[in-house]
């Protein structure tokens, strides 16, 4: 935990896309259950930060 946390610190390649990860899982979950429209509304917005954001954290150090 402290690992990962002094990595997102430090702007490593790794933590960070791991976050990217998640955000863009988020989303498509977001976007496939039937439940709740507000969910689904945002859907699309964190998909496309998550996207956005691996494409800038692939060019972080290792």
């Amino acid at each position: 935990m402290i690992t990962f946390i002094n990595g997102l610190l430090r702007l490593r390649r790794g933590p960070w896309e791991m976050m990217a990860s998640i955000l863009i899982a988020l989303g498509v979950i977001m976007l496939m259950q039937p439940f709740v429209l507000a969910l689904f509304t945002y859907s699309f917005i964190v998909t496309l930060i998550g996207t956005v954001m691996f494409i800038i954290v692939s060019h972080f150090p290792e």
